[in-house]
């Protein structure tokens, strides 16, 4: 289960795996989506599986998270996601109400998020084997002229700001499948990012780094960062926005926020000199409303993530192993 959290393991399995056995330069790059030229045009490229369990949890779905998962991806290269694919793997026995319910919410994700499903693809496996449903979908969708936006662009003196509150995703999950109850419902921040994305290209093109935070978190997001781009990564641990539910959730469970899953978050790495101008076009969209400045990169300690304290202590932010919480997307 670790090799499938987004963390060390998973980085293990694609570099001395998947990698080597694919090849390709634009494979090598790991980036959340591959960005290609056909005839002419700049096309990113993604595909994503997910397998999350249960299939309906507050704030969405399994169908919301496919539509939104890959649209997300999309958008971290700064693509305007145009059409999709999607592959449902049925499990012998499942009620086709249940998949009308799952095909309908992924329907209208789609149409929210301004993206056509295209193409797909039906198959259907023995009781036991399927857990329900599981669902591909691939992605495309066009680059701006004058966009350039890769993890190995961070540089010393970039800003990094996050789009909003972290974690309610994974906790959200969790809530459910565990029958936890905190007090309060949690809900997933499920949603797809392109429109914070332009947003944010409208006042300056030149975007550094973009990531959706998912499996691994935050945390693993700027270790990747880091790691791609050679630089050290410094996190004001108190700036960091948690929902205080989450907080409190992750205190009683004995999680880090900062390791817990998102699927309507990004991590932008931008110019100081355009920081400000990003923030507030950030801040003035629905969702980054809740956009905060939390760290910087910096030319020490290249490669790592380190977190100050709210002690005025500093410690390093290391990649999950695994997941703390699987099947969450």
């Amino acid at each position: 289960m670790g090799h499938g959290g987004g963390g060390a393991l998973s980085a293990e399995l694609v570099r001395h795996v998947f990698a080597p056995a694919f090849g390709g330069r634009v494979l090598a790059g790991l980036a959340d989506s591959a960005v290609v030229t056909l005839g002419g045009a700049r096309l990113a490229f993604s595909t994503d599986s997910f397998v999350v369990r249960p299939l309906f949890f507050p704030g969405g779905s399994i169908g919301d998270l496919a539509v939104n998962g890959t649209v997300n991806d999309l958008a971290m290269s700064g693509a305007r996601a145009a059409f999709l694919s999607c592959g449902f793997i049925l499990e012998e026995g499942v009620e086709m109400p249940l998949v009308a319910r799952v095909a309908e919410a992924l329907g209208a994700a789609a149409r929210t998020a301004g993206v056509e499903v295209v193409t797909g693809d039906t198959k259907v496996v023995e009781a036991g084997h399927g857990d329900g449903l599981y669902i591909n979908t691939a992605g495309i969708g066009l680059i701006p002229d004058g966009v350039d936006i890769r993890p190995e662009r961070a540089e010393p003196g970039d800003v990094v700001i996050v789009s909003g509150e972290i974690g309610a995703h994974g906790v959200a999950v969790m809530s459910v499948r565990e029958g936890l109850e905190f007090g309060v419902e949690i809900e997933s921040d499920c949603a797809a990012l392109g429109g914070l994305v332009e947003a944010m290209l409208d006042v300056t093109p030149d975007v550094h780094v973009l990531r959706d935070p998912t499996r691994g978190g935050l945390a693993a997001a700027l270790n990747e960062i880091a790691a791609a781009s050679g630089v050290g990564v410094v996190v004001r641990e108190r700036a960091v926005p948690v929902p205080p539910a989450v907080a409190n959730a992750c205190a009683v469970l004995g999680l880090d926020p900062m390791y817990v899953a998102n699927e309507g978050k990004l991590v932008a790495f931008v110019p100081r000199a355009a920081a400000e101008e990003v923030l507030a076009a950030m801040r003035a969209h629905p969702l980054g409303a809740a956009a905060a400045v939390v760290g910087e990169c910096v030319a020490d300690h290249a490669g790592m993530v380190v977190a100050r304290t709210a002690l005025g202590g500093t410690r390093v932010v290391d990649l999950p192993l695994g997941e703390q919480l699987p099947r969450i997307c």
